[in-house]
């Protein structure tokens, strides 16, 4: 039995030896003295299986064998382990911390450097406790215990093929080493950060180029230390992958900003062209290489190390040969750039393992910003001790005079002691005064200055002269020799003596009536309509909301007044609008007394709070009584102008469930004018809560249609006009269109007529026309022919000879390129017969200017066609009322004739509302030209006019409608 287990025993000793190399068997001593102990060159690398390894362990002091089996937490290729085994002989237990660095610049290497990573995963004793680990941002930290008189044997599973170092510490020195470099770490930060802050400064002063490279520089620089440091990774949780990245970033930016600095500081620029080439292209590759930082650090860091070092031998090269050609910023620069050089070398023997001290990488971090220091001091000496700030302070006085003769300022001195003020002849000039009779004493020339300023310009400098510092500003007017007053600023600081007293007080003065004019207009703006001077709609609502908390038996009333202004005053011509508003704010100022308010809301719109008259029947009596002012005719030159409008008025307080705001009493009145004007205007209504629901929908209405343009709801359709001869198409009519998602669609007339309401239908006509000019120029383009396509607007009432209206139709034509009266408008036989003496000037200057004219709607009313034909109308559109059938059958007998006479005055004549085959027939053989209607097509959109040319695939319906065209 002895002898089996003897054999059994040599077995065992025998199998692990061929299973972990006999180097990995030798254990190291650990003395509880030991501070730190490299463990380096102690450590066995042993081949293993992917997901797990076989060790045999250093024999005890029992001199047994054993063998360990250590699965992988993570499977690798096998040569992921390593093992080492630790001796404890004395009879204390040892606790040790055992450290692992993730990164060393140290042995990083210049190509492909080592940029950090997790070291160790984890640890596995072979007895005692298990290795925990420690948290640590920068190391790998296990803390171990090794027993009295115990070897153990450690497997350590490792996650990157690279042991950079492996040190057993006691727990307080490492603390105290950590310590210690937290604290030199925290000092050359905050020597990095105030230097890069003071170049930043620097740079923000002075406005040389290079000022800001020297500052990205320093930033540079603090960056990559706040990397190096862990300061980034600490303070946004970045894993080591995310850490490597910035490193490499890092170093490549302090690459580039060095080289930018070196351009920027010795101007290289001026010695030759292709320095900058070069200069530029190599500074392209740098930024290229911090964004490839992204994708593969190591390749980063290796070009970026690359070109740091040719940078670093390059621009000692350059500087030196600067140098001897005698440039100063060279010569300034050289010892800087020779310990930069210095420098390099040093990080490149630190990288390549040359230079393996423990100090080594702090002495480079404190050397980099010794560098960057005194690059800083050089940048700083060149711009407060060279040629630049010496320079220009030796021209410092003459530069003054000349900014103070171009600025035109005058100079302003008081001699406190001797009480005598001088200013320059321009002020006497400005203000109208003999020659030199500004110049006095303090007291006297104040006389000029406005009452109401002189007392706080004579404390202003009484406080200068008794608080011995500060600066003055303060404006004041002065009276002139003509009695205006001009606004001027006063700019000046103290000048004291030796004694510590105020001897003089010098500054200038600057005219600033022109300024003060527009801040006085912008203040009457705030609160008065520019046009009347009445007070705003602001104000208005103001003056109701004071009205709102005072408690009274009979509460005073609000009334809203709108103008009819689209019939009656856009036949004055332009300006009228104007006057008849400034004559509607004067009559209606004649009617209210002091305690009433009287105020434009804006547009045609005046409202009145009445506070002298209280009761129903009193209110109604004052709204008449405006009814009456406002009919007596205005005069323009031989004819006059006779107004109506629709006035609504609503009490201030109408019960508990009333209004509660001045916003609701004038909307109240609003509905009550809007009522009015529904049924048809010029009269009087009351508000009464029944009226919301039936003007509320028009009033949210309006409301949605001042966003519609903006939110792309108006929208452009186009109806076809053909010839009749041939039935081709012609030209199209374009008409706007609104679709909103809660209202649905509304009619052309309802937008137009709401449109008007709430002023915008002008911009609606502009949108229309630029957007149909457009369209016709790309048909016209896509459908060549002869004649070419031409496009039919059709506006809004009066808008046809609004002057705005005309300028944008010229401009259409123009900037399209449109053939001569290919854009058309159309203009309505009411408005014409209306001012046909206005109409002629309007509608003349458009035709002479490429746009065709359209008379509309003829024959709705009573027409004389010969007094139309000296306005020269290219065409002729009938009444749809004209068009049709009359209830017998028959058409209108005075169609024919009508027709005859106008293709014998030259106009061809269109027919409009052509619903069927026949009524087409029929209007050929009568004379007509042109025809739209349901038959040839409707309203529709782009798209399926574009169809109708044929320019798009036609839908199964389209090509039904095209079989009744012949072509298009």
């Amino acid at each position: 039995m002895r002898i089996l287990r003897a054999l059994t025993a040599g077995l065992v000793i025998a199998v692990a030896a061929l299973v972990s190399p006999a180097s990995a068997l030798e254990s190291l001593s650990v003395r509880p003295s030991d501070e730190a102990v490299d463990l380096t060159r102690a450590i066995e690398r042993p081949q293993g299986e992917a997901d797990r390894i076989q060790v045999a362990t250093v024999p005890g002091p029992d001199g047994i064998v054993r063998r360990i089996e250590v699965r992988a937490e993570k499977p690798g290729d096998g040569r992921q382990w390593a093992v080492f085994a630790l001796k404890n002989e004395g009879d204390e237990q040892i606790d040790r911390l055992l450290v692992a660095p993730r990164f060393r610049f140290v042995g990083s290497g210049a190509f492909r450097p080592d940029l950090g990573e997790t070291r160790i995963r984890a640890i596995t004793a072979s007895e005692g406790l298990k290795p925990e680990r420690q948290a640590s941002s920068d190391d790998d930290v296990f803390a171990i215990t090794l027993d009295p008189g115990a070897t153990v044997t450690f497997v350590a599973e490792l996650a990157s093929p690279k042991l950079l170092q492996l040190t057993l510490w006691q727990p307080d020195d490492y603390e105290d080493r950590v310590n210690s470099f937290t604290l030199y770490r925290g000092i050359m930060l905050g020597i990095a950060g105030l230097l890069a802050l003071i170049l930043t400064i620097l740079f923000v002063v002075k406005g040389s180029v290079m000022f800001p490279a020297a500052a990205a520089l320093a930033w540079a620089v603090l960056f990559y230390l706040g990397v190096d440091f862990g300061f980034w990774r600490t303070i946004l949780s970045l894993q080591p992958e995310a850490d490597r990245i910035l490193r490499a970033g890092g170093e490549a930016a302090f690459a580039a900003t060095l080289l930018v600095f070196l351009f920027a500081y010795l101007n290289l620029n001026r010695w030759h062209v292709r320095y900058g080439h070069v200069v530029g292209v190599w500074l392209v590759f740098l930024v290229t290489v911090v964004w490839l930082a992204a994708y593969d650090a190591p390749l980063a860091a290796a070009i970026a190390r690359v070109s740091l070092a040719v940078i670093a031998s390059a621009g000692f090269g350059l500087v030196v040969w600067l140098a001897v050609k005698g440039y100063d910023r060279a010569v300034m620069l050289a010892p800087t750039w020779l310990l930069l050089l210095c420098w390099v070398a040093a990080s490149g023997a630190a990288v390549a393992g040359l230079l393996s001290n423990p100090l080594v990488a702090p002495a480079l971090t404190g050397a980099l910003v010794l560098i960057v220091l005194l690059i800083g001091v050089t940048v700083m000496q060149h711009a407060f001790a060279g040629g630049a700030v010496a320079q220009g302070a030796a021209s410092d006085i003459e530069r003054r005079a000349l900014a103070m003769s171009g600025a035109g300022d005058v100079v302003w001195d008081w001699d406190v002691e001797a009480d005598q003020i001088h200013a320059s002849h321009e002020l006497e000039s400005a203000l109208g005064l003999r020659r030199g009779e500004l110049q006095g004493a303090a007291a006297d020339w104040a006389e000029i200055v406005h009452v109401a300023d002189r007392d706080r310009f004579r404390a202003a400098l009484d406080t200068l002269v008794s608080e011995r510092r500060g600066r003055l500003s303060e404006t004041f007017r002065m009276r002139g020799a003509d009695g205006r007053y001009l606004w001027y600023l006063l700019r000046a600081r103290p000048v004291v003596g030796a004694d510590g007293e105020v001897v003089r007080c010098i500054g200038t003065l600057l005219d600033v009536s022109a300024s003060k004019t527009v801040e006085e207009r912008l203040l009457a703006n705030a609160v008065r309509d520019n046009l009347t001077g009445l007070p705003n709609r602001q104000i208005f609502l103001d003056r109701v909301a004071t009205a709102l908390k005072h408690d009274a038996e009979d509460a005073p009333a609000v009334l809203v007044l709108d103008v009819d202004r689209r019939r009656k005053l856009a036949g004055g011509g332009p300006g009228s609008a104007d006057t008849v508003l400034i004559t509607i704010a004067r009559r209606l100022a004649r009617l209210v007394k002091p305690e009433d308010t009287l105020a434009r809301l804006g547009g045609d719109q005046f409202g009145v709070m009445l506070m002298s008259e209280r009761g129903p029947q009193a209110v109604a009596a004052f709204a008449e009584a405006l009814k009456r002012a406002l009919g007596a005719p205005i005069g323009f030159g031989d004819r006059e102008v006779v107004l109506s409008a629709s006035i609504g008025a609503a009490p201030v307080k109408l019960d508990a469930d009333g209004a509660r705001d001045a916003e609701e009493v004038v909307r109240n009145a609003e509905i009550a004018m809007y009522h009015v004007r529904r049924f048809g205007g010029d009269h009087v209504e009351t508000f009464r809560p029944s009226m919301r629901a039936a003007t509320t929908d028009r009033l949210l209405v309006a409301g949605e249609l001042a966003q519609a343009l903006e939110r792309g709801e108006i929208v452009v359709h186009y109806q076809p006009i053909v010839r009749l001869d041939d039935r081709s198409i012609a030209g199209f009519e374009a008409a706007l269109r609104w679709t909103h998602a809660r209202y649905g669609r509304r009619p052309v007339a309802e937008i137009f007529a709401i449109a008007d309401d709430a002023g915008l239908s002008a911009d609606f006509a502009r949108f229309a026309i630029e957007q149909a000019a457009a369209q016709l120029r790309r048909w016209q383009a896509a459908v060549p022919g002869e004649p070419p396509l031409f496009m039919s607007l059709k506006l809004s009432g009066e808008l046809a000879l609004d002057p705005g209206i005309g300028e944008a139709l010229i401009a259409a034509v123009q900037r399209e390129e449109l053939p001569h009266g290919a854009l058309k408008l159309e203009v309505r036989e009411a408005i014409v017969t209306r001012d046909p003496e206005h109409a002629t000037l309007a509608l003349g200057r458009l035709r002479s200017l490429g746009v065709g004219l359209v008379l509309d709607e003829f024959g709705a009313g009573c027409s004389n066609l010969a007094e139309l034909h000296g306005l020269r109308f290219a065409a002729l559109r009938l009444d749809r009322s004209l068009t049709r059938h009359k209830a017998g059958g028959d058409r209108p007998a005075v169609l024919r004739p009508m027709i005859r006479l106008a293709r014998e005055l030259g106009m061809e004549v269109a027919a409009e509302g052509v619903d069927a085959d026949s009524e087409a027939v029929e209007l050929f053989h009568l004379g007509c030209v042109y025809a739209q209607g349901y038959v040839f097509g409707d309203q529709m959109s782009e798209e399926d006019c574009d169809r109708l040319l044929g320019l798009a695939a036609p839908s199964p319906a389209r090509r039904v409608m095209q079989g009744a065209f012949g072509r298009g």
